[in-house]
Parts: structure tokens; sequence; C-alpha cells
């Protein structure tokens, strides 16, 4: 009881320090303030349409994978037109959703990406002060709110068959990137302020970054995740073969687990979910699942792993942990799973009747939101024990987005529209 109290003591005190600067309905980064997917927001909508709770929609030059983020009274999202030679940062006014600003980064090279991915799957990441966006082989952008640059890198080119999709994350004044996939993969931290690199740590790729030795596909288009575990913070961000876990200080490799590569290839696109002291992580195309003990400095693989299950539905998907459990929305076959994450058995999977889902999972409100390819929202309870739907709120247009949760209303973006949702 004295561990659970005092590892709760850690946790709540890292939850403090990483909200410190951020009010209380800022949605400013990827999957929320703490990259998590769960939303501190107690009231919000349960139920829309097309034409229902629509406080203001706004349209968008071009389709695109990446998400909206809410800071101090702004919405930002990244569009990208003319095959990825003009990428953008637009800044709204999230009262009436009145376009502020936008900022272009022409890049004249087209460089490769499949079909059903833009060149605009990063989203940003900002502080109520700076915003910064990735544009891949563009360059990594920083701004002030009034649209300002205050710096920007070129931190090589990411040559990949499938294109990006990692987002950037801040943690106390750094930005953590996780840099790929293609030739060269790494992770870095960039000092905020100045754009100055503080660290850089590769990861070993086979081949050309794309195929492996036995020429198989690979790559991760995983975002990493801060948390405190064990009392010191971590990165932890799922790479083609492994999950690891970085010092953000310092960037060095505090512990590895091994188990990603799958009889397909080696990729990831989720990032990792936390469920207390076990970390469980998703291969993608079909590829393993695994589930361990974060403990231990290495390679933990033996010591620390609990399971590795294969094969698995298509899982572009973050999932989220509550209740004790991680519920699960896949791309293929499109179920929604609640999971053990002890053991990995799959408690329950059922079909929601909907598309494949490639935006992530949502806790608000007590309740699990989850926006599938055809726009339509699945709403149900994070019930370990059945499926237990709630709302399907249809919006007709096509999205891989994940929604953003602010202040008591829902930021969506579709291929069409950015929506701002609302009682």
């Amino acid at each position: 009881m004295k561990q659970f109290l005092r590892a709760f003591c850690y946790t709540l005190a890292f939850l403090l320090c990483s909200l410190k600067g951020i009010t209380a309905e800022d949605w400013p980064a990827f999957r929320g303030p703490l990259g998590n997917g769960i939303a501190q927001e107690t009231h919000v909508p349960l139920k829309w349409s097309a034409s229902e709770n629509i406080l203001w929609k706004v349209p968008l030059p071009a389709p695109g994978n990446s998400s909206p983020i809410v800071s101090n009274g702004r919405v930002f999202l990244t569009c990208a037109e003319n095959e990825g030679r003009k990428r953008s940062l637009y800044c709204f006014d999230r009262k009436d959703g009145k376009q502020l600003w936008v900022r272009t980064v022409n890049y004249e090279k087209v460089m490769p990406t499949h079909k059903t991915n833009n060149y605009c799957g990063s989203t940003p990441v900002a502080n109520g002060k700076r915003v910064v966006a990735w544009h891949s082989s563009a360059g990594l952008y920083c701004y002030d709110f009034d649209g300002n640059e205050i710096w920007h890198r070129d931190l090589g080119e990411f040559d990949h068959m499938w294109g990006y999709g990692v987002s950037p994350v801040l943690h106390e004044g750094k930005i953590i990137l996780h840099c790929g996939p293609g030739k060269r993969v790494f992770m870095t931290a960039i000092e905020l302020e100045s754009g100055k690199t503080i660290w850089e740590t590769d990861e070993p790729v086979e081949n050309d970054g794309q195929r492996n030795n036995s020429r198989k596909y690979m790559g991760s288009w995983s975002t990493p995740v801060i948390a405190r575990v064990n009392d010191r913070p971590l990165a932890i961000c799922s790479m083609s073969l492994r999950v690891n876990a970085y010092d953000p200080d310092t960037g060095k490799i505090v512990w590895s687990c091994y188990g990603l590569r799958g009889q397909k290839g080696d990729l990831a696109y989720t990032s990792p979910v936390l469920a207390d002291q076990i970390c469980v992580a998703m291969g993608g195309f079909n590829g393993p699942a695994i589930g361990f003990r974060m403990q231990g400095t290495g390679d933990i693989t033996e010591s620390a792993r609990l399971w590795q299950k294969e094969p698995n539905p298509q899982r572009i998907s973050t999932g989220v942990f509550t209740a004790g459990h991680i519920f699960m929305a896949n791309a293929g076959p499109n179920i929604v799973q609640c999971i053990n994450p002890a053991t990995g058995d799959i408690v329950w999977q059922e079909r929601p009747g909907g598309a494949a889902c490639w935006g992530s999972m949502v806790l608000a409100n007590g309740h699990l939101y989850v926006t599938d390819q055809q726009g339509t929202t699945h709403v149900f309870q994070p019930n370990p024990e059945r499926f237990e739907q709630v709302a399907q709120n249809k919006l007709g247009e096509r999205s891989n987005s994940t929604p953003a949760f602010s202040d008591g209303q829902i930021f969506l973006r579709t291929f069409q529209h950015l929506y701002c949702i609302g009682n």
C-alpha cells in the first residue's frame, strides 16, 4: 500500500508540473496535455450531427491526417497543398473560427508518400506563447501566437514511401521529436526558445529504412509519450523493432524492450499506452503487440516482457487506458476492443457499425470518443465487461484525425472542414 501511495504522489506531482503554464481548457498537443488521450473536460457534447450542435465550421484547402490543437484561445492545424510543395500552419480564433493567419513553407521537391497520407500528417504543439510545426523534410518551425517566425531548423531529408506522421511534444522547455522514418531515424531534443539542438540519439536502421534486410516493410510513425516512471521522467516511443525510454535531459536510452518485428515487417504506427507500471505497444500491419513492466536498464526484454501476441488487427489509432483496461479502435477489421494490459488478452471485442479508425481515442466526461474514416464519432462507455455504445455522430465527411477537447467544446478535422462542436 505504501508503494502504491508513493507512486500515486509521484504521478500527481508530475501531472501538476506538466500542466504548469497550460490553462485548464487547453488541448495543446496530439492526444492532449499529457499525450495519453485523456481530457479533463466534464461537460462536452455526447451527440451531434452535420446540423446539430455545430458552433462553427471553416473550410480547409486540402485533406490531411493531422489533428487540431487548442492553446490560449487559438486553434492550430497543419495543411498541405500541391503535392507537399506548400506546407502550412493555420491559426484560427477559437470563438468563431476566423482565420487569424497562415504561414506557408515552400518545398519544391515532391517527396514520396502513401496515397492515404497527405503531406501534413504531423500535429503541431503549443504552450500558450509559442507554436511548433514539423513539416518533415521541409523543416521544423517555431512561431509566436501572432504568426511571427521565431526560428526554423532543417533536420534532414526523410524519404519513405509511406510519408511521415510523427508529432512533436513539449517537456520542460524542450521539443522532443521522433525524426523519421527514412534512411536515418533519431530522437532529438531541441530548445523551444532558441531552436538549438540539446541532444540527438540515433536509432539503428536496416537497409534503406523502408524495407529491412529481409525486404519486408519497416518504419515507425509513433509519437513519443512523456511520463514519470519510477520517480524519473522518460520519453517513451515505439520504434520499428523495440520500445525505447529516453532520458529527456540527455537523450540516453534508459531501457529498451524488443518484440515489434512482425511477419509482414517491422512497423509501428501507434504511441505506447502506459497502464500503471506496464507499457503496451502495438505493431503495425497486423504485427505483434507486447506488454512489459517498465523497470530495469538496458535491454529489458527477457526480464520485463510479460507477453507478445501476433497476429492482430491493423492498428493505427492509439488506445486509452482507463478502468484497468486498454480500449482500442482498429483500422481493419473495424472492431473496438477491450484488452487486459497485464496479459494481452482480449476481454471483449465488438463491431460498432462504422468504418475503420485512424484517429486516436479520447476519454472525456466518463466516455470514450473515436472518429472513424467516414467522419462518424463513436461514443461509448469505458466498460470492461461489455461494449456499451452511447452515440454515433455522423458528419458525412471523411476523417483520419483525433478530436481535441477544450472548455466544453470539441474540435474535429475532416477532409473538408474544421468543426467546433458544442452544446
